[in-house]
């Protein structure tokens, strides 16, 4: 009889229910088995976890030889839902942990960045897993239905012209495929900043749009009114903070990593409109 494997076969994706655990999911689709772990399950074969409480987490990893983790976003606590995954990680015998993290981590003046630091900072020390870490700028896609042409007005409550290196989604995605199917043999202890091809604002931004927009700034107060209701206070302090940090700095990344790990420049803004 032959002996059982070393370590499991599949590839989990914790959160992939959201846009980048979806693109994920289907950058994979036919290059390994994937495990869609998720909050609630909806798709035969999903795998429903409580990050909260870690329940079903260690049923979901076990067999598994690569978790990519997806946080969800502006939590009021990620290092916790992180220490949960690890633990679990480590019981599953999971080999490799890719933490989605962002560019700019340890950024004091906001909050849910400096979270994704500590993140990383645990990542580096618990020990029993070998991990890969990813700092995925902004997604040129949170504009896209500006760039698609599916709406005329944009408001955003930071400065038009403050410096942005969006990064399509598809890319990011294929890129965490690459160091999930690869693993950790080839990307432990691997951090990879991954910025699109250009800095511009989301002026020039909406100027490249399938349906060129005139964006206009509003207050962050007006921002949370229209936008933010159904959002928490930590979560809309987080927000505010983030788009106070974006007004004075913009929020720049380098791509050389990216385009290193596509083999490829990576997608800019007006590619990503021409293949719309």
């Amino acid at each position: 009889m032959a002996s059982a494997p070393a370590s499991g076969v599949d590839l989990a994706v914790i959160g992939a229910a959201g846009k980048t655990g979806t693109a994920l999911v289907s950058a994979l689709e036919g290059r390994s088995s994937v495990r869609r772990v998720v909050h609630t399950a909806r798709r035969t074969g999903d795998r429903a976890v409580d990050l909260e409480t870690g329940a079903g987490l260690i049923d979901a990893l076990s067999g598994c030889r690569g978790v990519y983790f997806i946080a969800p976003n502006v939590h009021p606590d990620e290092p916790a839902l992180l220490r949960r995954v690890l633990v679990a990680a480590v019981e599953a015998g999971v080999d490799h942990v890719v933490y989605h993290s962002v560019a700019w981590p340890y950024t004091p003046e906001m909050p849910h960045h400096l979270d994704k630091a500590r993140c990383e900072d645990m990542l580096h020390t618990f020990g029993g897993v070998q991990w890969t870490v990813l700092q995925p700028c902004v997604y040129a896609e949170n504009f896209g239905d500006v760039l698609d042409g599916s709406v005329d007005t944009l408001e955003v409550p930071y400065d038009l012209d403050a410096p942005f290196s969006f990064v399509a989604l598809a890319d990011v995605a294929e890129a965490a495929a690459r160091v999930l199917v690869e693993g950790a043999a080839v990307h432990h202890g691997a951090t990879y900043e991954l910025g699109g091809p250009e800095a511009i604002g989301v002026r020039q931004l909406c100027e490249q749009a399938v349906r060129p927009v005139n964006p206009t700034r509003i207050s962050v107060a007006e921002w949370e009114e229209r936008h933010a209701q159904s959002l928490s206070g930590d979560a809309r302090a987080r927000l505010a903070a983030m788009f106070d940090f974006y007004d004075r700095h913009g929020f720049a990344a380098g791509s050389a990593q990216l385009r290193g790990l596509l083999g490829r420049a990576p997608l800019g803004v007006a590619e990503l409109v021409r293949a719309m």
